[in-house]
């Protein structure tokens, strides 16, 4: 008979992280909702520690219940559904494609070769108008 070794096991496998009774993903969330209570409760409202406490307790603790072990029951609401829509598009080759961008950049470059000449044309004019006016 073959003796079967036994492999150990790491207890934690699977589990959440946790800061003793308290889920760890948790922290940040109900540090938020501290922060946010205090200066609404204490510092603008001025209630007072007791119901400032209070408050933040039952704001930490709807966001457990919310976003407890199951939270994409809750947080999967607020994503947006996609929205598939049909299309058609004709085929183009890459070639055809590129040779229409490159038309367009030629196009480009004679408009902006143009309007140079126009500018310096114009130029030209005001220079001769000016130097009439004066004479």
């Amino acid at each position: 008979m073959s003796e079967q070794k036994h492999r150990p096991v790491n207890q934690t496998l699977g589990m959440q992280p946790r800061f003793g009774p308290l889920p760890a993903d948790q922290v940040i969330p109900w540090i938020a909702i501290t922060m946010v209570f205090y200066f609404l409760f204490q510092e603008t409202l001025k209630l007072g520690w007791n119901w400032t406490v209070l408050l933040i307790i039952w704001g930490c603790g709807t966001w457990w219940v919310l976003t407890g072990s199951k939270s994409w029951r809750f947080l999967g609401k607020f994503v947006p559904c996609p929205s598939w829509t049909r299309g058609r598009v004709t085929y183009r080759s890459l070639r055809v494609i590129q040779q229409e961008r490159e038309l367009q950049a030629e196009l480009m470059i004679q408009k902006r070769q143009q309007a140079k000449k126009r500018r310096a044309k114009s130029k030209k004019t005001r220079q001769k108008n000016q130097e009439a006016r004066r004479a």
